[in-house]
């Protein structure tokens, strides 16, 4: 038989008979082996020999007599008895070998896939032909021979094998075979596979846009899935899921402007799942996050996903995991396109869609996540919350409150991350009520200075249920701050009394008081709304604070940096240079003290860096004019630090020694700067 159609191939290239007849008598003659294996490959040797032979447009062989449809209707018939064959081999054999012949088949099956890709190599099958005869018997042959293996194999052939444009023109006959294949057929991967090529052939060209509305792609789509869901009630979810992700690639790419089609899909698919519960198959968890990133990527604009009614009812049925997988998505949308959320009714919705990194969800464990990814996802809230803007300040007063309401409900842990970026936002907006035209009155708006302040005092106190009393206090100070710019005394008075409490009732680690004091001294120090009264409060509470650290070198530094508490440049009626010099003479005989220990625990007397330091202050408000600072306060104190460093008990240090002299330098560079300065430090003998 195998030299048959090797003798009938070389008569057809003879030409001395019609290639028609030739290979009608050959395809015939094959009807001789009924042997499935071994008629497999009789056709597919068959196939083979006979392809660069067949009477098509432009051949040698094709005469008066024969047409392009003679060379159609031997694949086909090839074809159609090939599948049989094939399928033949599944119902041979003891049932206990079944899956030995379903590899054999799956092995087999290019042979049979291989007439398909002759179909379409064939130059005079044009978009009628395929559309009233190929395209028709092969589906007629996949519905008919019923086999799983064969309906999933050639449905996705004639996918993959085909013109795009074949493909749109006969849609409706394309997917009105999908209902009829096999229950147990892999019908969501076929069907997936032809909207992902649609989709692509969309992507390739704008012109051919036209052709997909002409032919209602996305109604006839729409409804052969919902029609094959329909059909298979046993369809797993994750079948339902990949099969409206598909259709959610295809509409974004030829429908990108028909936000209503994109909700259709997502409504479709809360549909399918409802009753279903969480997910619970993490491949199912997948596609529902890639379904619903999808709208992400195509707009880069988190709005758009907030006008689609169905997107968190869909997000609804991740488990707690993926919520925040996907919550952490949005986020990066977000940051990457640098998008303004810019109402409260949108913040509202996003924050509804991103409650998995915002509070607890039910049944989720905090102690689940690692330390270090539960920062980085607070971090993340965090930043998303810098990017809540409106110009409107009552929008905007509007967008703070719902943050607030949302972060308060999210548990004491996430607190220090998220009540931090919202004060701050909240600070930018009263800066810009500052700056505002004056002539609107206050009683006609609700976003007032006062107004906010209230609010940020309220939040801050919300972070007392959390051991981070750092935290608290240098917002408070920067809340002072923001009041003291705003010309509110009570209020500045109030943030900055709250500062104190916390610092007297909550920090108690000595490093940590070091830092919160200096916070202190340097915001009093900038504050110009105090009255003479409020201003004494504060300033003598400060120097008690600093007197009273654990350390001497420490309690020195706070003391000193108060001096500059009382001598404000640019406030003329804080200028008290007695209370400077008092401060600066105190620190000397806590330094002086500090030395004294220093020698009395270890036999030698400490860095003489306190005094340094000290001098360096001397010579600070020397310049500034200060009159109780003498030209022969400043000389006793560098002849105190001579006498030290050259003492019998003197410790090395390099450090101060450098620092000691470079002191010095700036004495001399003063004197010889001449004039008024030079005249002033004339008198300092270095």
């Amino acid at each position: 038989m195998y030299l048959l159609c090797t003798v009938g191939s070389v008569y057809i290239k003879s030409k001395e008979a019609p290639a028609k007849d030739i290979l009608k008598d050959l395809v015939e003659m094959c009807r001789g082996i009924q042997h499935p294996l071994r008629g497999l490959f009789l056709r597919s040797y068959l196939s083979q020999v006979s392809r660069d032979k067949l009477p098509d447009l432009g051949s040698e062989y094709e005469g008066d007599a024969e047409t392009v449809s003679d060379a159609v209707e031997f694949v086909l018939q090839n074809f159609t008895e090939m599948n049989k064959l094939w399928v033949r081999m599944q119902h041979q054999g003891p049932a206990r070998e079944k899956e030995k012949r379903e590899k054999e088949r799956s092995e087999l099956r290019d042979l049979v896939g291989k007439n398909l890709h002759v179909l379409s190599q064939i130059e005079g099958v044009d978009l009628d032909m395929y559309r009233e005869t190929v395209l028709t018997r092969v589906l007629e042959q996949v519905v008919n021979c019923k086999d799983e293996i064969a309906q999933c194999y050639l449905m996705d052939c004639i996918i993959q094998v085909f013109p795009d444009e074949y493909h749109l023109q006969t849609l409706e006959t394309l997917l009105g075979a999908f209902p009829q294949l096999q229950p147990s057929v892999d019908i969501k991967t076929v069907l997936s596979r032809l909207m992902d090529r649609l989709s692509n052939y969309a992507a390739s060209s704008a012109e051919v846009l036209p052709e997909f509305f002409q032919v209602e792609a996305f109604a006839k789509l729409s409804n052969a899935i919902g029609k094959v869901i329909e059909a298979q009630d046993d369809m797993p979810v994750i079948g339902v899921v990949t099969l409206y992700s598909s259709l959610l690639t295809f509409t974004l790419q030829v429908h990108p402007d028909r936000l209503d089609f994109v909700d259709q899909i997502l409504g479709a698919c809360v549909t399918k799942l409802s009753g279903k519960g969480k997910l619970e198959d993490s491949k199912s968890r997948k596609q529902v996050v890639a379904l619903l990133s999808a709208p992400l990527q195509k707009y880069n604009d988190i709005d758009i996903a907030l006008k689609l009614s169905n997107y968190p009812h869909v997000m609804e049925y991740l488990d707690n995991g993926t919520k925040k997988e996907m919550a952490s998505v949005i986020i990066q949308s977000i940051m990457k396109n640098k998008t303004l959320i810019s109402n409260s009714e949108k913040v509202e919705a996003l924050f509804e869609l991103i409650k998995g990194l915002i509070k607890d969800l039910e049944g989720n464990l905090q102690s689940e996540l690692d330390e270090e990814d539960f920062h980085e996802e607070q971090n993340s809230v965090a930043r998303l919350i810098q990017m809540l803007h409106n110009d409107d300040p009552e929008e905007m007063l509007k967008i703070i409150c719902t943050v607030k309401k949302h972060i308060l409900a999210g548990g004491p842990k996430r607190l220090p991350f998220t009540v931090p970026p919202l004060i701050f936002n909240a600070l930018k907006l009263i800066r810009r009520l500052q700056n505002r035209d004056e002539n609107v009155a206050e009683e006609d708006t609700a976003a007032t200075p006062k107004k906010i302040f209230q609010i940020l005092n309220q939040i801050i106190e919300a972070l007392s249920s959390v051991p981070v009393p750092e935290v608290a206090m240098r917002l408070y100070l920067q809340c002072a701050e923001a009041a003291d710019d705003s010309d509110l005394e009570p209020v500045a008075y109030e943030f900055f009394t709250q500062a104190y409490l916390l610092y007297e009732e909550e920090i108690s680690d000595s490093k940590a008081q070091v830092t919160a004091i200096h916070l202190i001294i340097g915001t009093l120090q900038r504050m110009h709304v105090f009255g003479v009264e409020n201003r004494d409060t504060l300033t003598h509470k400060a120097t008690g604070y600093s007197a009273k650290l654990l350390k001497k070198p420490d309690q020195c530094r706070a003391v000193y940096a108060c001096s500059h508490l009382f001598w404000v440049d640019d406030q003329d009626s804080i200028k008290d240079g007695e209370r400077v010099l008092l401060c600066l003479k105190r620190a000397l005989r806590i330094a002086n003290a500090a030395q004294q220990m220093a020698n009395a625990t270890r036999g030698s007397g400490g860095s003489v860096a306190l005094f340094i330091e000290i001098l360096n202050k001397y010579l600070y408000f020397f310049e500034k004019g200060v009159t109780q600072i003498t030209v022969a306060s400043v000389q006793s104190l560098i002849e105190l630090i001579t006498n030290e460093m050259q003492g019998e008990n003197a410790t090395p240090d390099p450090t101060a020694d450098a620092f000691f002299a470079s002191t010095l330098r700036f004495i001399q560079f003063q004197k010889d700067k001449g004039g008024a300065v030079g005249e002033k430090y004339e008198a300092i003998k270095v």
